[in-house]
């Protein structure tokens, strides 16, 4: 199970290094001056979505903390998911939602791109970013890292106008990590991948266990 790490220096490195700087092809390691109230007015961090698979009323809801650079998440969505979604999710009895985790900015960039077509493209998008972690993620150089995102946006649909202004959306930003900061530790998650399935919380899991619980909250 990945540990989350953001500390305040991780989140300075999130949301100063990189955002502005990767997105204008340059090297230096100055924070952006905040915007201007002018120009970019805060976002109510509870009003950030959690965005999910299944119908809304299912019996059995399952909120999983992932991060987008988890590799064990990248492992439970290529082992469990295919199962999960096939055997509860598609058959009305199970929904499933995302809380995104950002350990690091790679993560943080990957949540904003995703969320940049809304819900009906999220789902299909996280799909590809576990699929091709191993490649979208391996670069040390954030602008290769950006451009490997914005391809996989491409791919999902949008334009690259689209997923620049997304993708450079500081207030978005600060509010996903005050998000993520918020219901992490209200939940006590301390890592990823967590499942809190119908309000109790469960670390990382094989299918099959994972299957024993969701029959047992199904058969009450």
């Amino acid at each position: 199970m990945a540990k989350p790490r953001a500390t305040a220096a991780a989140l300075a490195l999130i949301l100063g290094l990189g955002l502005t700087q990767a997105f204008a092809q340059t090297t230096t390691t100055e924070a952006p001056a905040p915007a201007s109230p002018a120009t970019a007015a805060a976002i109510d961090p509870a009003t950030i979505p959690d965005y999910g698979i299944g119908q809304m009323d299912a019996k059995v809801k399952i909120l999983e903390y992932l991060s987008f650079t988890c590799p064990h998440c990248a492992a439970f969505h290529s082992d469990a998911y295919p199962q999960l979604k096939a055997d509860y999710i598609d058959t009305g009895k199970v929904r499933l939602e995302y809380r995104e985790v950002y350990f690091d900015r790679y993560g943080l960039w990957a949540a904003m791109m995703a969320r940049c077509g809304g819900e009906m493209r999220y789902m299909g998008i996280t799909d590809i970013l576990y699929d091709t972690q191993k490649d979208w993620a391996a670069s040390d150089d954030p602008n290769a890292v950006v451009e490997n995102l914005k391809k996989i946006g491409r791919t999902a649909g949008m334009d690259d106008k689209a997923l620049d202004v997304c993708m450079k959306d500081k207030p978005m930003a600060e509010a996903l990590v005050t998000h993520f900061q918020t219901n992490m530790a209200a939940d006590k998650v301390e890592g990823t991948p967590t499942f809190i399935i119908n309000g109790t919380k469960y670390g990382n899991m094989a299918y099959e266990d994972m299957k024993k619980i969701l029959d047992a909250e199904l058969a009450k």
